[in-house]
């Protein structure tokens, strides 16, 4: 299989150079213009930062996409779905709101957001997963399947489970809908909460298995009826039902990953990443650490595996700044999240990705 071609460019910006126009001129000589957005609905998947975090991407960067997609004729929006963890972005209004505390709005980016898998987390496509291994469908936001093309805008970083954050991660666990998540994080069952349910009966009428019931007005769950799907989550109104995170982290990447090629099968799709602000940990908590590496630049691919690789590479070649948690760490030096992470394997990401048919590990760098 031939190299896959993965543009760079760095992030020096000499007086009258302007980064956004780095980005536009990058991910036109990566072949955007290639795709056909002719009156498509464009999704480009983001993360919109959990407020308190400082690392997520600007909307500047999504902005400049999305006015490159308007003038090739497509219609692009911004989409994530909601989390299954209780955080500011468990359901669509929440998510906005967060969305729109961090800067995100029709004003600053030129387009309008859709939160991917609905209100609660609820809304979403169950979509065949070819050559899965693990899995044979995905639970995908409904909006974001309704898209025409494919473009993932990823804040590239560490990660406390599957090592580190690219673009791999963004499509996959950010694409899934809550019962999505479910699959992906869980080989478990949800748990209620007693102290915090109020009896209200709303999971109970949303599992299709029923296995919720209500016992002294307190709802418990059937595990030898229960699937795992993560429903009743989305639809409590009290943070009372609870997901049990037992996958190890080659088991979630390996989910993952699958979860990703459901996402951009069948459809074109093409994937920007920013290496800057690198931090040792996922934009989804509410604080960010001191970065572990320097800024790098930006990477543009029509693979997404390419990609990643690309971007792992570099962030391994780079020097480790000594103000960071791994600052001292000796053992840091060509791999700083295994280092901040030392149980996670970002391997098995790439790994089951190129088995699959996700796409190439092998790829060729043009420097811009």
């Amino acid at each position: 299989m031939a190299a896959s071609k993965v543009y760079f460019t760095d992030m020096r910006c000499p007086v009258g150079t302007s980064l956004l126009d780095k980005l536009d001129k990058l991910i036109c000589k990566a072949g955007i213009e290639q795709i056909n957005f002719e009156n498509k609905f464009t999704a480009i998947k983001l993360h919109f930062g959990e407020p308190g975090n400082l690392s997520f991407l600007r909307p500047n960067f999504a902005k400049r996409v999305a006015d490159r997609v308007k003038a090739l004729g497509g219609k692009p929006f911004l989409t994530d779905c909601n989390t299954l963890y209780v955080g500011s972005r468990k359901d669509a209004l929440e998510h906005m709101t967060a969305a729109n505390e961090n800067g995100f709005s029709l004003v600053s980016t030129g387009c309008q957001i859709i939160i991917g898998d609905g209100l609660k987390g609820t809304d979403d496509v169950e979509v065949p997963v070819k050559n899965g291994k693990i899995l044979k469908s995905a639970f995908i936001g409904r909006a974001i399947m309704d898209a025409d093309v494919f473009i993932s805008l990823t804040h590239f970083k560490g990660h406390e489970l599957t090592g580190f954050g690219g673009a791999i991660k963004n499509i996959g666990m950010g694409c899934g809908s809550r019962a999505g998540k479910m699959a992906m994080h869980c080989n478990g069952k949800p748990t209620i909460d007693p102290e915090k349910c109020r009896g209200c009966r709303m999971c109970t009428r949303f599992c299709a298995q029923n296995a919720i019931s209500l016992t002294d007005h307190k709802a418990h769950i059937d595990h030898a009826l229960c699937v795992g799907c993560g429903r009743c989550i989305g639809v409590c109104n009290f943070n009372a039902i609870e997901n049990s995170i037992d996958a190890n982290s080659d088991d979630v990447n390996c989910r993952m990953v699958e979860y990703a090629k459901a996402v951009v099968d069948g459809r074109p799709h093409f994937h920007i990443s920013i290496v800057n602000q690198v931090s040792p940990c996922c934009d989804c908590h509410g604080e960010n650490d001191a970065a572990v590496v320097p800024d790098i630049g930006i990477f543009a691919s029509f693979d997404p595996v390419a990609l990643d690789h690309a971007c792992i590479d570099a962030v391994n070649a780079a020097p480790i700044i000594s103000s960071s948690v791994i600052g001292q760490n000796e053992h840091a030096h060509g791999d700083p999240f295994k280092a901040v992470h030392p149980t996670t394997n970002w391997h098995s990401q790439l790994e089951h990705s190129e088995a699959i048919g996700l796409g190439n590990m092998a790829y060729e760098l043009i420097t811009l």
